[in-house]
């Protein structure tokens, strides 16, 4: 029998995306034989099929800030934009049922991820090539599996306590295709079990690191188990596997080297900073109306002598017509669409905050200004210090923001952090002369679960 690769792509989202609890078992007629382990490596190839990561992250964050009428009237004037400002406004529904886009495209589009990942886990063991080769390419897809299942994790369910990751709602854990699966909720705990499964059964077999960063390497699963453990807490095991992951990918891009005219900042695909690529569902948002707007507390942190200011920023003037203050500007000046995998600076910042976690205000403060010695010109860096363990973790958290805005993260940090006294907040912001409120102890960090997928399948609980 053969297998048309392509078909099966289309029609498991299209299954998924009417919530269809029977899309594990899609066999289709096509010209890719099954048995061919070649074909397993032209489908992991594909990285479309492998790449997506949601981009609902971004808008609930507090590194953009949307205060332009002729933004919020754009926004509000097409339902295709519904989900954006509901997950802005942190409202309690994203995609409402029975309307033109009552689907949740993030979700689907991870889902189909983890479903081309299931292929290649079971169908490659009784494929003709050799045990090396099969075992490589079964690893690479554990690597991707597990950072779909971290991303869904972090936007569908509460943040991880160890107290209660037991019982908390987490995801449908599909890992199989059979001819019908249960889409009932695993804990909290069982997703990042998994995840942590995936990601340390498939070191042995990937190489050290790849030609092409959309390809996992060993580097790639020991990043995605430092992320992994930081939104767990767990800080002894984040720093272990940074340190794994930055002995063998440690570069920083120098951007002082850069203006704000050039055209040779490196492509994702080889830009030595990043270690897994991963990119944002639907591509750039990087034009109107979804630019995002920074706020000015994130660019008071930033300030104007830094490369990242002057080069991933840009005047309102530049996004359109209407349009004041400062938006981010990353996707343009490269010319692709963010990364939002795993990096360079961000082991790096994870080592720094191990440190600050465990009272060595210096070593925190030696990581953080290792990264910003990259970040600046000569002339206007200035090494940062700490007055305390609890003033170092306060500056690698801010570093963080300034590293990573527009790029997912700060959104999963706002979760984690939510609990700690030293970073509560209660978060404010107004669309359409309507005040919202995010409060620390809010359901609304925890993204709903699609309506019309509920509908289909009532045993998916929702979320409060």
């Amino acid at each position: 029998m053969k297998i048309n690769y392509k078909a099966i792509v289309l029609a498991a989202t299209a299954l998924i995306f009417a919530g269809c609890k029977k899309f594990v078992e899609i066999k289709t007629q096509g010209n890719l034989v099954p048995n061919q382990t070649i074909n397993y490596r032209y489908l992991l190839n594909n990285t479309s099929g492998f790449e997506t990561n949601p981009n609902l992250f971004d808008f609930a964050a507090d590194d953009i800030n949307i205060t332009d009428a002729t933004q919020m009237t754009s926004l509000s004037g097409s339902a295709f934009y519904y989900y954006y400002v509901a997950s802005y406004t942190w409202q309690p529904v994203f995609y409402v049922a029975g309307s033109t886009n009552e689907n949740d495209l993030n979700w689907n589009a991870s889902y189909a991820v983890i479903l081309n990942c299931n292929t290649i886990i079971n169908e490659l063991p009784g494929s003709d090539g050799t045990q090396q080769d099969k075992d490589a390419l079964i690893a690479e897809a554990k690597v991707h599996r597990a950072d779909a299942y971290l991303t869904l994790v972090n936007a569908y369910a509460k943040p991880f306590n160890a107290s209660t990751a037991g019982t908390d709602l987490g995801l449908p854990l599909l890992t199989v295709q059979t001819v019908s699966q249960s889409l009932k909720r695993a804990s909290v705990q069982q997703v990042y079990t998994q995840i942590i499964d995936d990601l340390t059964s498939a070191i042995p077999a990937l190489p050290n690191t790849q030609a092409y960063n959309t390809l996992p390497s060993k580097a790639s699963a020991y990043a995605e188990l430092a992320r992994c453990y930081l939104y767990m807490n767990n800080y002894a095991e984040a720093n272990r596997y940074a340190d794994l992951a930055l002995a063998l990918r440690n570069t920083l891009n120098d951007l002082a080297a850069y203006t704000a005219t050039s055209t040779n900042y490196p492509r994702r695909i080889a830009d030595p900073e990043v270690i897994l690529s991963k990119i944002t569902n639907g591509g750039t948002m990087a034009y109107t109306p979804t630019a995002f707007k920074l706020s000015d507390e994130l660019l008071s942190l930033l300030g104007t002598a830094d490369q990242r200011y002057n080069l991933f920023t840009v005047p309102g003037a530049t996004i359109g017509s209407g349009y004041t203050g400062r938006f981010f500007y990353k996707e343009r000046f490269v010319g692709e669409t963010r990364n939002v995998g795993p990096s360079v600076p961000e082991m790096m910042l994870i080592k720094a905050e191990y440190y600050a976690r465990n009272n060595d205000a210096a070593n925190a403060m030696l990581w953080v200004n290792r990264l910003r010695e990259k970040r600046f010109k000569a002339a206007d860096y200035v090494a940062m210090t700490a007055t305390s363990p609890a003033d170092a973790l306060t500056k690698v958290i801010e570093e963080r923001r300034r590293e990573f805005f527009g790029r997912m993260l700060r959104w999963w940090d706002m979760r984690r952090l939510k609990s700690e006294p030293a970073f509560q907040k209660t978060y404010t912001r107004t669309f359409n002369g309507t005040t919202y409120t995010l409060a620390p102890n809010s359901n609304r960090y925890v993204f709903p679960i699609a309506e019309s997928l509920r509908q289909l399948n009532p045993e998916l609980e929702a979320n409060p």
